[in-house]
């Protein structure tokens, strides 16, 4: 496991999907990311969702939160970039979301924050084809106490070596 300067643990590094299993309990946390107005329309604009709140900064900012907010849904896709440097699997042919258990969006992201997941691993299963690791991934905001979102996140791990 590596760490930054003030000792937070920024990856988890294990030898093989295998080791995954003796990983489990785990925590790291990643670098943070803007989530800025651009990002928050080409958002709005991929998938037609232009409400007021995330696209109309005028209008925002009259409005509940004051400022735009990002989509919810942008937040949530946003995890494979957040967690994306937190765990490293050697010895894998590839790894795939397996989707996720539960998610709960906590707290509104404004325009021009800063968002950081931390992920925590709470199971591994060895299955026919590798290891199922489950991980609970919140993505917090800068300054904020509560956090944006809480994912019951699963990814498949397959090994080098398995069979095809």
């Amino acid at each position: 496991m590596s760490t930054d300067d003030d000792g937070t643990s920024t990856t988890i590094r294990v030898a093989s999907p295998a080791a995954l299993v003796d990983a489990v309990g785990r925590r790291a946390t990643g670098p943070w990311l803007t989530v800025d107005q651009d990002r928050i329309d080409t958002f709005a604009a991929a998938t037609e969702d232009h409400q007021w709140i995330h696209v109309d900064p005028q209008r925002a900012a009259a409005g509940p939160f004051g400022t735009t907010i990002a989509h919810g849904f942008l937040t949530l896709s946003l995890l494979p970039r957040l967690a994306s440097t937190l765990v490293d699997v050697g010895g894998v042919a590839m790894a795939m979301n397996y989707g996720l258990d539960r998610v709960r969006f906590l707290h509104p992201v404004p325009a021009g924050a800063r968002v950081r997941a931390t992920t925590e691993l709470t199971g591994a299963e060895t299955v026919a084809q590798g290891v199922r690791l489950a991980s609970t991934v919140t993505v917090e905001i800068e300054g904020v106490d509560k956090p944006a979102l809480v994912a019951q996140a699963l990814a498949l791990y397959v090994p080098v070596d398995a069979p095809r």
